[in-house]
């Protein structure tokens, strides 16, 4: 049976907090601390690293929490609206430091700001990824709620990918930051707002025990290893997002040499997943998911592994290089969040337990450190380059060895971390046809 379209708009419009908080810090975090604070490329890729491992910690513990929430709105949903409001406080605060003078200082507040920024995130994200496995037991209608969810969270990429950046350049220096900030904090309540309103009829969930404590939850992980292959090859491939993500910035700066064209990239970036959705939605049907997604692995390398002519081919052409890994980006996000849902219901029934909050805190927690990964290991390539970090925006002269760092981690490392999930793809993965 199909959802109300109310249903699956509301749900959808949750990922307007996700596509802000994961784009947002992904792409200009790094930045902020390299050429703004004026900390150095390593410590800065460990400042953006170590806050997100909490939640490799704690992702399941709010999943657990979620699981076991009863109340008038049910398991899921006043987390939406608490975590979303405290995820667009924190955030607002992320870039908008004292100022210090101090790259120390000022450093460690962000790290610390971060750290409770990932925790709200997680409060909000987890229910929000259990929410499609008690909205419908229709594999296929769990597809089209999926595409739905990465349309909306494609034009969050969008908006944050390339508006972002012109906010902070338009008012400049460290002012530039803060006026993003609060710009991105804006579109983040409307997620959490437009979430908790779109779901507000939602079945509540089925009456099944949780699990309550952390040896069942390594054991419910451990028996179902649909999950743990299906986890694997996501976080994999997160990472190779998050390295991507983080090279955006540098890739426009360094090596062609033109700020303004950034949002020119993030717009070849996103703007084909809102065109091909629906044909990787008719790959699924036809052909199945793990398909599809294998597929949209391959398309995503390749766009990658195009972007290692950059400091060679016609600005153009390195744009339409980012149109391919949009495209790819498309299907390796929708496929295994539309597999996910499957594994979890065939689970609970197979178990009688409820384990959406569960899987989806685990879940979380894998994609939480694979984008998280992806910052500081492009941070380490960039050391590893020679590249030097200034202090109020400067633009400084990069030795050839940074330029040549910034194009390989932007086009070699994503390829070969997609690549690597491939392996983990296997036929044990549970795939319900629709």
């Amino acid at each position: 049976m199909r959802l109300p379209v109310r249903t699956r708009f509301g749900y959808a419009l949750g990922s307007l907090s996700t596509g802000a908080f994961g784009t947002v810090p992904g792409l200009l975090l790094l930045p902020y601390l390299t050429d703004t604070l004026g900390v150095s490329a390593s410590v800065a890729g460990l400042l953006v690293l170590l806050p997100k491992a909490w939640d490799v910690l704690f992702n399941p513990v709010a999943g657990r929490i979620s699981d076991r929430t009863t109340g008038r709105l049910g398991p899921r949903r006043p987390y939406l609206i608490a975590g979303g409001i405290a995820l667009a406080v924190t955030f607002a605060a992320l870039f908008a430091g004292p100022d210090t003078g101090s790259a120390t200082v000022d450093a460690l507040y962000v790290a610390g700001v971060f750290l409770l920024c990932a925790t709200a995130f997680a409060f909000f994200q987890v229910p929000y990824n259990a929410l499609p496995a008690e909205l419908t037991d229709d594999p296929a209608e769990r597809t089209r709620l999926t595409a739905w969810r990465i349309a909306v969270l494609a034009v969050a990429i969008l908006v944050c990918g390339a508006g972002a950046p012109a906010v902070r350049d338009a008012v400049g220096g460290i002012d530039g930051y803060r006026v993003m900030g609060v710009a991105v904090a804006v579109l983040i309540v409307v997620g959490a707002v437009g979430v908790f309103l779109g779901t507000a009829r939602v079945p509540r969930a089925r009456t099944l025990p949780s699990v309550s404590s952390w040896r069942e939850v390594l054991a419910a992980i451990r028996d179902c290893r649909a999950f743990r292959w299906l986890l694997a090859a996501f976080v994999v491939q997160a990472a190779g997002i998050g390295v991507l993500l983080a090279g955006v910035d540098y890739l426009a700066r360094v090596a062609i040499g033109d700020r303004s064209v950034q949002p020119l990239l993030f717009v070849a970036f996103v703007g084909p997943a809102l065109l091909v959705m629906p044909a990787w939605q008719r790959v699924a049907a036809r052909y199945g998911k793990r398909l599809g997604y294998v597929l949209a692995t391959l398309v995503f390398a390749a766009g990658t592994l195009g972007l290692l002519g950059t400091r060679v081919l016609p600005v153009g052409a390195v744009i339409a290089c980012a149109a391919v890994v949009g495209v790819g980006y498309a299907g390796i996000q929708v496929f295994p969040l539309a597999m996910l849902p499957d594994v979890i219901s065939t689970e609970e029934l197979r178990t009688g337990q409820v384990r959406a909050g569960l899987f989806a805190g685990v879940w979380t927690a894998g994609e939480t450190l694979g984008l998280a990964l992806g910052p500081a290991l492009y941070g380490l390539v960039l050391a590893l380059g020679g590249y030097v970090s200034s202090s109020a925006g400067e633009d400084v002269t990069q030795p050839a060895g940074a330029v040549t760092a910034v194009v390989l981690g932007i086009g070699l490392v994503p390829a070969l971390f997609a690549l690597a999930g491939l392996p983990l793809l296997r036929r044990t993965i549970l795939e319900v046809r629709p």
